[in-house]
């Protein structure tokens, strides 16, 4: 159910969340996310999210206006050019297509695992706070069949509207799992048999060819500057990583969350494989 109305009031009670783009921590304590850019919020129409309102020029409202009316919810369509929506939201922007969604209750970690089919695969943020790097990472997991994204308490939301826009809609596909402690969900994944290892770059005991991953497992993405913190590595089963050539320190988080999902899918027999 949608209705359409011209944008007249900037000040507009529903139009708050995009007044306050850079406000992003509010937003999340909202539990509220602006999805941006003609894909992804296509993406998030196309899911049981619960979206409030959208805003747009005039040109893609019949393109959009049949995926809103098909909601169930009632949604608030605000219509304007380029330049009042530049306005309202004090961005410059290339295609003008927003939307305000609830941001989904937190997966239940067991409730996910005793319905996910084996082997079990898992991915974990350990301080990962660039908020487009989170969304490559969740575009990567998505990709991948990643069964659950593990956020850790150190790491921002891969709700953030950056992150949204980085991961071009995947993370509507990616339940997250949001850890109150990830040193200690994992050791309860390590309790259920689950694998945890770390992929960090300080290290020269094992590469990502020599480590098991074709059983349950869960690796662990560091930030790009320190890596895997000291308390979650403790708790790993191991820490792993991708041989680079000399005078390379590390990847992008995003590129190695790449190169360890398909060695995974190597592992598993998955290359080549739709």
């Amino acid at each position: 159910m949608v209705r359409v109305q011209t944008l007249e009031d900037l000040n507009h009670p529903l139009l708050a969340p995009y007044r306050t783009l850079r406000e992003q921590h509010d937003h999340h304590h909202q539990r509220i996310f602006v999805a941006e850019g003609e894909k992804c919020v296509r993406r998030l129409l196309e899911t049981d999210f619960t979206v409030s309102s959208a805003v747009m020029p005039a040109k893609w409202v019949p393109q959009f206006q049949p995926l809103l009316e098909r909601r169930p919810e009632k949604i608030e369509l605000f219509v304007a050019e380029k330049p009042a929506l530049q306005k309202l939201t004090g961005f410059s922007m290339y295609q003008g297509v927003m939307a305000v969604a609830r941001i989904p209750a937190p997966a239940d970690l067991p409730a996910l695992l005793a319905r996910a089919p084996r082997p079990w695969f898992l991915a974990a943020t350990d301080g990962l706070n660039n908020s487009e790097n989170m969304g490559a990472v969740a575009r990567n997991c998505a990709a991948f069949g990643v069964q659950a994204l593990l956020q850790g308490e150190t790491s921002s939301s891969p709700y953030m509207r950056r992150a949204v826009r980085s991961s071009m809609g995947n993370i509507f596909r990616l339940p997250v799992v949001e850890c109150v402690s990830l040193a200690a969900t994992l050791r309860y994944l390590k309790d259920r048999g689950v694998r945890t290892v770390a992929a960090h770059p300080h290290t020269d005991r094992r590469t990502i060819a020599q480590a098991s991953l074709a059983g349950d497992c869960c690796v662990v993405f560091g930030s790009e500057g320190v890596g895997v913190s000291p308390e979650v590595l403790r708790v790993c089963d191991e820490a792993v990583a991708v041989p680079m050539s000399a005078g390379v320190d590390s990847l992008n988080v995003a590129s190695a969350v790449a190169v360890f999902c398909y060695e995974v899918a190597r592992q598993r027999g998955l290359v080549g494989q739709t």
